[in-house]
């Protein structure tokens, strides 16, 4: 039976890693370092899944090129290596990825993360070897501009209509509606439901171990049909 979808596009943070605590964290340390007008959680957690310059004059929208050098270097430092916030995989995530895997699906990653950080959780979790390609926030335009996605599927020579992009932000939502392609939510990460609906995914995940369960009801949808 064909697959309804061929490439199947995961955002990182508040998808596959329940990584919020650390980089609302991370965030604050880095204004505290500079002495900045304090942010509140709310704020903070609303820019994660943007580049970092995108959420730093999200924060700051005042701010000028030396504040985002220096919030990125402070970012930077309490991310990579001064932070003792943990950050794990979502209940299920190694499992549902490891299963597409096997299941011959094309998998990515499109992430706000730089590319120092998203190799350092790559290779902490080990799930690197199972993502055929990966697309940062410092390497091409942040979401919700769909170059991220539109190079990945370039790469992996697949069609916006065979491609899925999974995320838990509407700006990972309004990415794949740019690039043409579908969008899967979920529930569990930074954004509410609620937001995520009103941009019209194929469906809302309540925990990402129901992902494969969902691509095999819609496969057989599609066979039927």
């Amino acid at each position: 039976m064909s697959k309804r979808f061929n490439l199947l596009v995961f955002d990182w943070d508040g998808t596959l890693m329940d990584s919020e605590a650390r980089i609302v964290a991370c965030i604050k340390a880095a204004i505290s370092d500079l002495q900045l007008p304090s942010r509140s959680v709310a704020s903070i957690r609303n820019i994660i899944g943007l580049g970092l310059r995108e959420a730093i004059f999200s924060l700051y929208p005042e701010g000028d090129e030396a504040l985002l050098d220096a919030m990125v270097e402070r970012y930077r430092h309490h991310f990579l290596s001064a932070n003792p916030t943990s950050s794990e995989l979502f209940a299920g995530a190694r499992e549902t990825i490891q299963a597409l895997a096997e299941a011959d699906y094309f998998l990515a990653v499109a992430t706000g993360k730089g590319r120092q950080g998203l190799n350092k959780v790559l290779e902490e979790t080990g799930l690197g070897e199972y993502f055929h390609a990966t697309r940062c926030a410092d390497e091409t335009f942040s979401k919700p501009h769909p170059m991220m996605l539109e190079q990945i599927m370039d790469q992996l020579g697949v069609e916006p209509g065979d491609t899925l992009m999974i995320g838990d932000t509407e700006y990972d939502m309004q990415m794949a509606s740019n690039a043409r392609s579908h969008a899967l939510a979920v529930s569990y990460g930074v954004h509410e439901k609620e937001r995520l609906l009103r941009h019209q995914p194929l469906h809302c995940l309540d925990a990402i171990d129901e992902l494969g369960a969902w691509l095999q009801q819609t496969q057989e949808q599609q066979h039927r049909g």
